[in-house]
């Protein structure tokens, strides 16, 4: 899947490769939690077409602007100001998503269990966190002072699966260059320091997919099919 919007993030296959295993397209409905300046979100609402709708939650008000300036061509992005462990919506998703959230939040359980209840039956889970420390420069690990929990894609399927999500797969996948490019200039943007002509490998980004469950047989609601939105 190609994500035009994100041409130039360094971490846009792992979200192509995870909206490609889900089969999104026109008519879903999602949420990006913690949707910063609105990328991935203007992104999403390519994919689900004027029939479908993203909305972009972040706990910065300043965000909120920055989403709706990136999306003005885009009318079926609605951008919230909300923190992810207060996650509420005026109706269930086919996809909740986030990346790069849970590592700055104060507690990620709470925030994907907030992800998991705002998810239809039958619904998607995708989640993308770093493992700082496995990053490394010249050889040398990183490290992300300003983060409470650098490192919490190393537990994230876990987390995922105490949410009460059913894990469908799980990886990890690292951005690796030498020298000036697209990889020096993220690491340069997100420590303010310009590698040079230093080897980098990125954080590995760990992609979670998982599925909330379908009502019981017998229970209450409609099965729907693989992937299939609400609509």
């Amino acid at each position: 899947m190609e994500l035009k919007g994100l041409r130039d993030d360094v971490y846009r296959r792992p979200l192509a490769t995870a909206l490609d295993r889900l089969g999104i397209g026109p008519g879903w409905t999602c949420v990006d939690v913690g949707a910063g300046g609105g990328d991935v979100s203007v992104a999403l609402a390519e994919v689900v077409g004027r029939t479908g709708r993203v909305y972009a939650v972040d706990s910065d008000p300043a965000a909120r602007d920055e989403v709706a300036e990136a999306a003005a061509a885009h009318a079926q992005v609605l951008a919230v100001t909300q923190a992810g462990e207060d996650l509420r919506l005026p109706e269930q998703v086919d996809l909740a998503f986030c990346r790069f959230l849970l590592l700055h939040v104060l507690d990620p359980a709470a925030v994907l269990a907030r992800m998991a209840t705002v998810t239809r039956p039958g619904g998607w889970v995708v989640a993308q966190e770093p493992v700082t420390s496995a990053g490394r420069v010249d050889g040398h690990p990183l490290s992300m002072p300003s983060a409470r929990h650098p490192d919490v894609g190393a537990l994230l399927p876990a987390l995922v699966r105490d949410a009460g999500l059913d894990v469908v797969d799980a990886w990890a996948e690292a951005p690796a260059g030498a020298g000036p490019g697209p990889v020096a200039e993220y690491l340069a943007a997100l420590t303010g320091v310009d590698p040079g002509d230093d080897a980098i490998v990125l954080p590995p980004l760990v992609t979670v997919v998982a599925r909330t469950r379908e009502p019981a047989a017998g229970g209450p609601g409609p099965a729907r099919r693989l992937g299939a939105p609400s609509h």
